[in-house]
């Protein structure tokens, strides 16, 4: 059955990199475009190898190389979209930049993805993840109160503000096309990309909530009602009852409730009250600390610490699991902090498309790996197939040139 996926037919050449490019060519194979990957022929140093290679297949070039470089050209005659994750300028300098390629190829949707902002103060600088998150504002305001920024492992710069935001551009440049049949180039970087996703606490900066030192605000670890908790058997629950309702579900489950007096099983949901349990020391520490639970206490940031602490004490009277059977189903806004292995499956595709749904996701492998030049003589008879017969794949380095072809490049500089 012919697939329905919204960007079947697709063609992109991914320039082999690190992990925000690779990304970005995952989302776009995963909803159906054909995803190249030029790799080259040495390996660089980095991390472990590449496993965003999900639907992809992989072609060998060299771009120093005349004969190899005009079997790069001629796919990319054949492309609409073109991953460039190299620093501003290597293309350029190789002849292979997007006044180039688009001269040759004017649909190509030339997506040029930076670290950090190309015409900035470190445009031209080697970068990671931390270092753009750092110059974007970001890593300033994440951590604890008291501590150094904490970085959120490269999740945030490198796919969030990288990759995602790169997919964003690319998409939009292809409406662009449709309606004028011209290719562009589209230009993202990492630093205002990962900015641009935290335009909501920029403008609030200063603000109701948002106007106190890292770690002493609403949603930074401040408040004992967002916050995470560990539990008896050294694992955590997440915590975000901000609303009273939320609240009082909270500690109608903590067994805090708030309401003395009142008949708790009217309106408590299933499952809640039960946190202290009953009896003995239970019951008397559930006497100590209900006056401070009160609803009306909940905004009161003189309280919150002394309210925390009770929290904290009395999430280490159950293990995460037995949380989970007194939150699970409410709207107390507990959740328990999955690792990777514990999380609900199958996978899920980055969004649900009702008439044209991606490829399917509901099964990763764990450590996947394209081998260099899988799937090349595939992609030749599918992209080129008038040239095919001219292209020469080493059987040895997996290489791919172009016989009997001059070569219309200008430089072979280094990248």
């Amino acid at each position: 059955m012919a697939s329905t996926a919204p960007l079947t037919g697709l063609k992109v050449l991914e320039l082999g990199g690190l992990a925000p490019s690779p990304f970005a060519g995952l989302i776009l194979a995963d909803y159906g475009a054909d995803v190249v990957r030029i790799d080259r022929l040495i390996t660089p140093f980095g991390p472990p190898r590449d496993t965003l290679c999900r639907h992809k297949r992989s072609i060998v070039i060299d771009f120093k190389h005349p004969p190899s470089r005009n079997a790069f050209l001629e796919l990319v005659r054949a492309a609409d979209v073109l991953i460039d994750p190299y620093r501003p300028g290597v293309m350029a300098r190789l002849g292979l930049g997007p006044d180039t390629l688009l001269r040759l190829n004017p649909r190509l949707i030339y997506a040029h993805l930076h670290g950090f902002r190309p015409d900035g103060i470190y445009g031209a600088r080697a970068g990671h993840d931390i270092n753009y998150l750092a110059v974007s504002g970001i890593l300033s305001i994440l951590g604890r109160k008291g501590e150094k920024p904490a970085p959120p492992a490269n999740v945030l710069g490198d796919f969030a503000g990288g990759g995602l935001v790169c997919v964003t551009g690319i998409l939009m440049a292809l409406m662009h096309r449709l309606h004028t049949g011209k290719g562009q180039v589209v230009t993202a970087n990492m630093v205002d990309g990962s900015a641009y996703l935290a335009t909501f606490p920029r403008q609030q900066h200063g603000r109701q909530n948002m106007d106190r030192p890292r770690g002493e605000n609403l949603l930074d670890g401040a408040a004992p009602f967002y916050e995470i908790y560990e539990t008896k058997d050294g694992r955590f629950v997440a915590v975000g009852a901000q609303e009273p309702q939320f609240y009082a579900q909270l500690l109608a489950g903590l067994g805090l409730d708030q309401d003395q007096g009142k008949d708790k099983d009217k309106d408590t949901p299933a499952g809640l009250g039960s946190g202290l349990g009953s009896g003995g020391d239970d019951d008397k520490e559930k006497k100590k600390t209900k006056t401070t639970m009160l609803a009306g206490k909940q905004w009161d940031r003189e309280h919150w610490p002394e309210t925390k602490e009770v929290f904290a004490r009395v999430f280490r009277t159950k293990t995460r699991d037995e949380w989970r059977h007194v939150f699970d189903g409410t709207d107390a806004c507990v959740s328990p902090v999955l690792e990777f292995g514990e999380v609900e499956s199958p996978y899920k595709p980055l969004v649900e498309l009702s008439e044209s749904p991606s490829l399917d996701v509901s099964v990763q492998e764990d450590f996947p790996e394209l081998k260099k030049g899988e799937g090349c003589l595939e992609v030749l008879r599918e992209w080129v197939p008038e040239t095919e017969s001219d292209m020469v794949v080493d059987e040895a380095s997996k290489l791919l040139t172009l016989k009997g072809r001059r070569s219309t490049s200008t430089s072979t500089s280094k990248l």
